[in-house]
């Protein structure tokens, strides 16, 4: 009786065209969609910060105004209505174009150029100062919480891919 030795190899190949639709759909992924999904959630969630009055991205509380008012938004929408977002293919950013919104975002001492003091209303009545420090109230950028709605929408985004 004569004994068989070797080595066997079975290679079996299911659900194959599952296999070759996800390969397709990766070929075919535009990182531009991703990227404006990206870009459009964090102007809103920018646009939220505003107007909840902070805090920074950071998690610090913005300093309140003289005025009592909500901070950033106290009487129209020239921040909010500067917010937007470009993209350029695979990459993109946002922020706002209001004249003053660095200010905002960084903060700034401002003294008269022309005169001795600066002149402003304050509760209807006219405030004089030789300078006026406007604190850093941080509205642009990446808190935790916004993160995590980041890689929940990149997550969901990839995820349509698999399926």
């Amino acid at each position: 009786m004569a004994s068989e030795t070797g080595v066997k190899i079975v290679v079996e190949v299911k659900d194959l065209q599952k296999v070759k639709d996800f390969v397709s759909r990766l070929a075919e992924f535009d990182e531009h969609d991703l990227v404006t999904n990206i870009l459009s959630l964090g102007e809103n969630q920018t646009r939220k910060r505003i107007l909840a009055g902070g805090p920074a991205p950071d998690g610090t509380l913005w300093p309140p105004n003289r005025e009592g008012t909500p901070t950033l938004h106290p009487t129209g929408d020239n921040l909010l209505g500067s917010l937007a977002w470009t993209s350029h293919g695979s990459a993109g950013e946002w922020g706002a174009s209001f004249p003053f919104a660095h200010i905002h975002q960084e903060g700034a001492v401002i003294s008269p150029k022309n005169a001795k003091l600066l002149a402003f209303p304050v509760k209807g009545k006219m405030a004089f100062a030789h300078k006026v420090t406007i604190p850093k109230r941080e509205f642009l950028g990446v808190s935790a919480e916004d993160a995590k709605e980041i890689d929940a929408l990149v997550t969901d985004f990839l995820g349509e891919l698999l399926k």
